[in-house]
């Protein structure tokens, strides 16, 4: 196996909120999740809902970046920062993270 593409990056957080499914709550965390996509260097954001039962997780987010550098902006971009102080935080009652780089199988 090789890198396919040793620069793009995705990054990837399955998570469960602490708030009820279905409830304003929720669908407020998740319009300001949404809103990263404006932080310069994201690229091809989503938001997903988890409809498997296989983990606990109820939803996710990814989103891709040029290379190891773009998402280090990201990760350090005061708009990111005060999204995990002031939502990620107090309302994500579990979550796993995963940053990915693509792999070709010869």
């Amino acid at each position: 196996m090789t890198l396919a593409d040793q620069s793009t990056l995705r990054h990837t957080v399955s998570f469960r909120l602490r708030h009820e499914p279905g409830s304003a709550e929720e669908a407020d965390f998740l319009a300001a999740a949404a809103e990263l996509v404006a932080i310069p260097g994201v690229q091809e954001f989503e938001v997903l809902r988890q409809v498997g039962r296989k983990n606990s997780y109820s939803f996710g987010l990814s989103m891709e970046f040029a290379d190891a550098a773009a998402y280090a902006a990201y990760d350090a971009h005061p708009d990111h920062q005060a999204f995990v102080a002031e939502r990620w935080i107090p309302e994500v009652e579990e979550f796993v993270e995963i940053d990915y780089q693509a792999y070709r199988v010869a």
